[in-house]
C-alpha cells in the first residue's frame, strides 16, 4: 500500500488475510437462527478490526444501534434511521461524466489513514490470469451504514476511476463467500449513479434483515450465461448467478461485459451481491435454511445523474434498489410509504419495456 497521507504514531497496522477454498463459506446461516452467530475467519478478522477503529475514534462518528423498521407492503423495504451519516459524511464529488478520468487532485483512497485500513486481503495459491481476484484492501468507510461497513479497494495507487473491472468484482465476491453471515452485501455505486469517489472501490456492509432480491424468481434471458431479468422487486433488475466459487470468474467478466455495454449506451449503472437462491426462486433452492443457494448479482441500467448530489433526504443508490433505506431524517423514517419509496426508486430506472430491449442486446452479447 502506498504511503498515505496524516498518518499518525500509533496507528493500527492492517491484518494479512490470505485466504484459500477452504475459507469459502459455501453454505451461510439461514435467516431462521440468529444471523451472525456463527462467524467466519473473516467476519472475525473484519468486524474486531473494525470495533478497534470505532473505539480508537477513526470514524466520523460513533455509530450504535439503528431504529430500523420494515415498511408495510409487498416488497418489504428495511428502512432505517441514521441521522450521522446524513449530516456528518464528506460532501460527494462532482460527476460529469460516466467517462470521468481519475482526478489526483480530488479526494481519494490515497489519502486515508493508514490505520483506516483493515485487512489485506489475498486469494492463496497465485492465480495470475486476467480475471484473477485482486488483493483488496479492506478499509473502514468513516462515515459508515452500519456496523461492519467497509469499502474493498484494488490498490489506491494504481489511480483507476469507478469503472468495474472483473477483478475487483470477482474479489468482492469472494468476500461475500468468505462471509458465514446471511447479510453480507457488496456494492458498486457507478458514475452517475450516486458514486461519491470517483476513485475504483466497492462497498460491503452487515444488513441483519432479509431482503426481497435474495428471493424473487426471474425470468431467463440467457441462461447459458446465468443471465435473468428480474422483476416483482423494489427496482427491475438485470440478474447474474453463481451456484458457488468455481462460477466466480466468467459471473465477473460478464457482468462487467454488460456494464461496460450499458455505458457504450450512455446510461449509468449500480451493482448489489448478496447470497440468495438460484434463478427460479426459493422452489429451486432445495430444502432447509440457506440450502442451495450461491450469489446473486443485480445490474441496474438507470439515467444518468450528473452534478454533486443534492444533500437530499433520499438518494438512490446501490442500498436503495435493492430495498434497504438508509434515512437521515427522523420524520421521513416514520412517515414514509412503501408507494412513496417505490415512486422515489423507480424515478431513476428506465421503462420496463425499454429495459427487456436491453436485456434482449445483453443476452445476444454475452452468447457471443
Amino acid at each position: 500500500m502506498a504511503a498515505a497521507a496524516g498518518e499518525e504514531p500509533g496507528d493500527p497496522s492492517p491484518e494479512d488475510f490470505v485466504y484459500g477454498e477452504e475459507d469459502f463459506v459455501l453454505q451461510g446461516a439461514g435467516w431462521g437462527g440468529e444471523p451472525g452467530s456463527a462467524p467466519s475467519r473473516f467476519d472475525r478478522a473484519l468486524l474486531k478490526g473494525w470495533s478497534d477503529r470505532m473505539e480508537r475514534g477513526l470514524f466520523r462518528y460513533r455509530l450504535g444501534p439503528l431504529p430500523t423498521r420494515v415498511l408495510p407492503g409487498p416488497m418489504r423495504l428495511v428502512a432505517q434511521l441514521n441521522v450521522q451519516r446524513g449530516t456528518e459524511r464528506r460532501p460527494p464529488q462532482a460527476v460529469r461524466s460516466l467517462r470521468q478520468p481519475f482526478d489526483p487532485r480530488a479526494f481519494n483512497f490515497t489519502r486515508i489513514r493508514p490505520g483506516e485500513v483493515l485487512l489485506r486481503l489475498r486469494r492463496a495459491g497465485g492465480d495470475d490470469g486476467p480475471a484473477a481476484p485482486d488483493h483488496l484492501l479492506v478499509a473502514i468507510n468513516v462515515s459508515p451504514l452500519e456496523r461492519g461497513h467497509v469499502l474493498l479497494l484494488p490498490e489506491p495507487a494504481r489511480g483507476l476511476p469507478q469503472a468495474l473491472t472483473a477483478p475487483l468484482l470477482r474479489g468482492g465476491l469472494e468476500a461475500a463467500l468468505l462471509s458465514a453471515h446471511p447479510g453480507f452485501r457488496v456494492g458498486f455505486n457507478g458514475l452517475g449513479a450516486c458514486a461519491s469517489v470517483n476513485h475504483l472501490h466497492l462497498h460491503a456492509f452487515y444488513l441483519g434483515r432479509p431482503l426481497l432480491v435474495e428471493s424473487a424468481p426471474a425470468q431467463p434471458l440467457c441462461p447459458r450465461r446465468g443471465l435473468s431479468f428480474l422483476r416483482g422487486v423494489p427496482a427491475p433488475a438485470f440478474l447474474f448467478y453463481a451456484a458457488g466459487p468455481d462460477g466466480l470468474e466468467a459471473l465477473a467478466r460478464d457482468v462487467c461485459r454488460a456494464a461496460e455495454h450499458l455505458a457504450d449506451a450512455g446510461l449509468a449503472y449500480n451493482v448489489f451481491a448478496t447470497r440468495g437462491d438460484p434463478p427460479g426462486g426459493a422452489a429451486a433452492a432445495g430444502a432447509g435454511a440457506g440450502g442451495g443457494r450461491g450469489l446473486r448479482v443485480l445490474l441496474w441500467a438507470r439515467r444518468p445523474s450528473f452534478g454533486a448530489k443534492a444533500g437530499a433526504a433520499f438518494n438512490v443508490a446501490l442500498c436503495e434498489l435493492a430495498g434497504y433505506l438508509p434515512l437521515p431524517a427522523a420524520a421521513v423514517f416514520r412517515e414514509i410509504t412503501e408507494a412513496e419509496a417505490l415512486r422515489a426508486i423507480r424515478e431513476h430506472l428506465l421503462p420496463e419495456p425499454q429495459l427487456l430491449r436491453l436485456g434482449g442486446d445483453l443476452a445476444r452479447l454475452l452468447a457471443d
